[in-house]
């Protein structure tokens, strides 16, 4: 203790005064005997005011916004009777309502983009349940809308490639690539830009063995799920195609009921060939003379669009018959003792 009281300077209780209060009365207790704060209180800066001049002018002078961003399709109870022609259009971007649907058109483009290819119903719409927009970024955006920040670029400088150029087999930081073909002996790629040049000359049973061999145990592929062949699956077996010859699409759900269909489209949309196809499973063939860099590129679709209203599948009332007559008929009808019943077979 003799120790301790030579320290001056040194407050060893520093949650205590180190000195005596003086009889203050305007001090209290809690006061006196209070902590500081370990950590100080953060001064937070003064929200930032809007970047933009003052201007007189009104404001009309703001650019318009896709209504995309602003119109959530699942909340809002919109109900708006269409007939065949241009809903809505913007210069040379419209939205057309025809035999296949809702379709949009783009300036350019080789056919009508719809949102799905495979799950319209043979039905016309009725109605519409959103403002008819475009679902692909604005012209006037200068990036396409993900909702996040751009990211920073790369310090590493990534080697681009194509079909008809592959990067060599050791080489680091690459990934793998198949070879374009297969060609016949003594014949090379050649630069192709319809849907024949590119499919080159039709593939031998030998060659297609080769090709699907590969395939089959691979858990790479595309899945086809109830809303069938969409409009952005389109630039995903490209992606495929980028480093492999055959791109797997397996379909599920709803579309396999008529796989014709779903392969036709396929066909017509992606530009490839059907090689093969087992049950709900399909490969595609990209083509012997298939370039990446040269490949269709479609605008991708950014907002998935709202489910036009379609005529019911199952009548209310039969013909000839009113709702209440069909109600009632219905009731008399649970009273009866069935004919037959039918089991999980």
């Amino acid at each position: 203790m003799a120790i301790l009281a030579s320290l001056h300077g040194i407050n060893l209780f520093p949650s205590l005064p180190s000195t005596p209060p003086q009889n203050d009365p305007t001090t209290t207790t809690s006061t006196l005997f209070s902590p500081a704060p370990p950590i100080p209180i953060p001064k937070y800066p003064s929200p930032r005011k809007s970047r933009i001049p003052p201007n007189n002018s009104s404001k009309s002078s703001k650019p318009p916004s896709n209504p995309a961003l602003k119109l959530p399709h699942r909340q809002s109870h919109y109900y708006k009777p269409v007939q065949d022609g241009v809903i809505s259009s913007d210069g040379d971007r419209a939205v057309v309502l025809g035999d296949s649907g809702i379709s949009y058109l783009l300036p350019g483009a080789p056919f009508e983009f719809q949102y799905s290819y495979t799950e319209t119903p043979k039905a016309k719409p009725l109605a519409i349940r959103e403002p008819a927009f475009l679902p692909f970024a604005p012209p006037t955006m200068p990036r396409p809308w993900t909702g996040k920040a751009p990211l920073k670029k790369s310090k590493k400088n990534i080697p681009l490639f194509d079909s008809f150029n592959p990067p060599l087999p050791g080489k680091r930081g690459v990934k793998y690539v198949e070879m374009p073909g297969p060609f016949p002996f003594g014949k090379y790629p050649k630069e192709g830009k319809t849907r024949g040049e590119i499919l080159g000359e039709p593939l031998t049973k030998s060659e297609i063995k080769m090709l699907i061999k590969a395939h089959l145990h691979d858990n790479r592929q595309v899945n086809l799920g109830r809303d069938g062949l969409t409009h952005n699956m389109l630039e995903l077996v490209h992606t495929h195609w980028k480093r492999r010859r055959v791109c797997k699409v397996r379909c599920k759900g709803v579309p396999t009921v008529d796989m014709d269909n779903v392969c036709r489209h396929l066909e017509e949309k992606t530009g490839g060939k059907i090689i093969h196809r087992v049950g709900g499973v399909v490969y595609l063939f990209r083509g012997r003379n298939y370039n990446y860099r040269t490949r269709p590129q479609y605008p991708v679709m950014i907002w998935k669009p709202a489910t036009p209203v379609y005529p019911k599948l199952i009548q209310e009332a039969p013909e000839g018959l009113t709702k209440a007559e069909a109600d009632e008929l219905r009731k008399k009808g649970t009273s009866l003792l069935p004919i037959c019943k039918l089991g999980k077979s």
